[in-house]
């Protein structure tokens, strides 16, 4: 992911804007954010000791070292806020089904566009869901200036089971992770490329 975001840095990407500013400022980011969580799963898998732990542990220490640095509240709450809005972007686009735009429905039967339709609004929205909840934990813990309230995916996941929907919420969030995965296989076929 982090490569192909990274060509189309430097070549564009499909469509007829794909060579403009804002799409490839845009696949620049994805590519950092793509070759951060590469680095950290990488890491975590080769049992270094400064990418490895959980997404929780690894949070805090990035969390803890920018609240260190001059204005480090204002970038963590920036971020933050950031991620509460790219979540809140990738569910309300999954609900008005947006994804239409990049996939060639002719080719599928009626069925299966229910299917994906089912798939991509239920997945999409519990996706952005999960990033939305973890950059209000980020935002909290810059407003608190308290770096252990940064939580990374899997205790954000944990906290949903601590509600008073319980495991009940968290079985959602995690029926709706795999309708998003389920969703990505289908954007593999039928995307417009």
């Amino acid at each position: 992911m982090a490569l192909w975001r990274l060509s189309e840095v430097v070549f564009g990407s499909a469509g007829p804007d794909g060579r403009k500013a804002k799409k490839r400022l845009l696949a620049l980011v994805r590519c950092v954010f793509y070759s951060f969580v590469a680095y950290s799963v990488l890491a975590f898998a080769a049992g270094s000791g400064d990418g490895g732990g959980s997404s929780d542990e690894q949070s805090r220490d990035v969390t803890a070292r920018v609240l260190e640095l001059p204005g480090g509240r204002w970038i963590v709450g920036a971020a933050g806020v950031g991620i509460v809005v790219g979540g809140l972007w990738m569910g309300v686009r999954a609900l008005l089904r947006k994804y239409h735009k990049h996939l060639r429905l002719g080719e599928m039967s009626a069925r299966m566009r229910r299917l994906v339709d089912v798939t991509g609004v239920g997945g999409g929205t519990a996706r952005g869901l999960v990033f939305a909840a973890a950059g209000a934990f980020a935002v909290r813990a810059a407003v608190d200036y308290e770096p252990d309230k940064a939580k990374g995916l899997d205790d954000t996941l944990r906290s949903f089971a601590e509600t008073p929907a319980g495991p009940w919420l968290l079985a959602c969030v995690a029926a709706g992770l795999v309708l998003f995965g389920l969703f990505s296989f289908a954007m593999a076929r039928w995307r417009k490329v």
